[in-house]
Order: structure tokens, then C-alpha cells, then sequence
């Protein structure tokens, strides 16, 4: 301020000048392997993708259906998640339209899992469950993954989902 003398002034700035000067150093001393890390990362080739099939289904419901759509999806998601060769099955909705949902599948191969996943019981209800709310029909669009490249990476931590 205006009434403090210029040499404090002048203490006070350089003493704000250390601290900013020491914070950046420890940061800096902290990051440096992982900046050190990711700049061979990024130097490295593009790795070829891993064997896991990830499926976005995108869903366009009836309007007003969003909420029975949902419900029904949700029960799918718990039954599927469980499947040995479903690593995640997620649900989202959009954030701007209520009646816009894209189910998020990860599969450990490519083949197998989708198909089995398709045969069951409880895939079979949902979607005939939901066949009458859909506005148009699904769209699919697969994936091929990178990253994480493996099963731990794509799974659910222990415990409760909900």
C-alpha cells in the first residue's frame, strides 16, 4: 500500500518472489519424472491397439420415454456388468436432451464377448423392453482401444456400483 515505506514494500515483494520461486522448484522437482516420462511416452510409436472391443450405442428415445428408458437400461447395465467378458458396460445421458442416452461397452475380445452378451437373458428383455420407446432405430459404432491397455484399467473398483 501507498502508506507502507519502499523498502518494505520492496522486502515484501521479494519475499513473494521466493516463495513463488520455491513452490514452482518443489513442483518442478515432483514433475520432472513425469514429464520426463510422458515426453518418451509421446516420442514412442503409436502402440497397436489391445484385443478390447469398445462399443458406443447411441439411443434416441420417443419423447417422455427418457425415464422408462433409463430404468430398463440401467437393469441391463447391473446384469451385463457381471458378464466374464464384459470389462464396463456404462449408461449415460445426455446432459441436454432427456431423451438422448449412449450406452459405453467394453468387451474383452472382439468376437466372443459381444455375441454371448447378446444371447442373454437379460440383453433379450431390455431390448425388447425398449423397442417401442426408440425414436429411430440404434446406432453402433465400434472401437478399437489403446488405452488402458489392460483389464484392471477398464473394470470397476471393488465394491458397490450404487
Amino acid at each position: 500500500s501507498p502508506s507502507t515505506p519502499f523498502f518494505c514494500r520492496e522486502r515484501m515483494q521479494l519475499t513473494r518472489t521466493i516463495l513463488a520461486t520455491s513452490v514452482l522448484s518443489a513442483h518442478a522437482f515432483r514433475i520432472t519424472p513425469l514429464i520426463r516420462q510422458s515426453t518418451r511416452l509421446m516420442s514412442s510409436a503409436t502402440p497397436p491397439p489391445v484385443p478390447y472391443l469398445a462399443v458406443h450405442v447411441h439411443c434416441y428415445t420417443k419423447p417422455g420415454c427418457g425415464p422408462s428408458f433409463l430404468s430398463a437400461s440401467l437393469m441391463n447395465a447391473r446384469a451385463s456388468s457381471l458378464e466374464a467378458g464384459v470389462l464396463r458396460f456404462d449408461v449415460l445421458r445426455s446432459a441436454t436432451d432427456p431423451d438422448r442416452f449412449t450406452l459405453v461397452e467394453v468387451y474383452k475380445d472382439a468376437e466372443e464377448a459381444p455375441k454371448a452378451h447378446k444371447e442373454t437373458e437379460h440383453y433379450k428383455v431390455w431390448r425388447e423392453t425398449v423397442a417401442d420407446m426408440m425414436a429411430k432405430p440404434r446406432e453402433a459404432e465400434k472401437f478399437q482401444t489403446f488405452f488402458p491397455a489392460n483389464a484392471e484399467g477398464w473394470g470397476y473398483p471393488e465394491g458397490e456400483l450404487e
